[in-house]
């Protein structure tokens, strides 16, 4: 099966993902610490929030380079389609399984939040690039915009 132009395998797609995935990490991290240690917030509370900033911060970049080539911009409805799918996938499933892991981690083995944390995100990684790859940016989707990603650009 020959790829299509602008497509960028799925080995290069792969590290872009986990490109903005470890980009993704400082972001959540950082917003951990200041909602736990600047804000006082509960750790589960404040993993929440932190959770909430990289799913945006990673749809925003994913949306924009992992796999631009399947958005072409696209238009709103398309974009916030996405970004619903991108929750329901990588955000409902991340965020529950964080805060489960997270109590597990910091919780019950007494790890100190950071890096049970980066625990919690390292188990989560291959299934949100499989979603992504497969329900949020999957090629011939045509969401909410009524357009294929290659009829965008024809």
């Amino acid at each position: 099966m020959s790829r299509k132009r602008g497509d960028p395998g799925l080995v290069r797609r792969w590290l872009r993902f986990n490109t903005v995935g470890g980009l993704g990490v400082i972001v959540q991290l950082s917003v951990l610490a200041i909602a736990r240690d600047g804000a006082g917030l509960h750790y589960l509370a404040a993993t929440a929030i932190a959770v909430e900033a990289a799913i945006l911060h990673n749809f925003l970049w994913h949306e924009r380079w992992t796999w631009a080539d399947r958005t072409n911009g696209g238009r709103l409805a398309g974009r916030l389609s996405r970004l619903l799918r991108f929750h329901l996938s990588n955000g409902v499933f991340p965020l529950t399984a964080n805060i489960a892991l997270m109590r597990v981690f910091a919780g019950w083995l007494r790890l100190h939040y950071l890096p049970a944390n980066v625990l919690a995100i390292a188990a989560c990684s291959a299934a949100n690039f499989l979603a992504g790859d497969l329900f949020v940016f999957r090629r011939g989707y045509a969401g909410a915009s009524g357009e294929l990603p290659h009829q965008a650009s024809e």
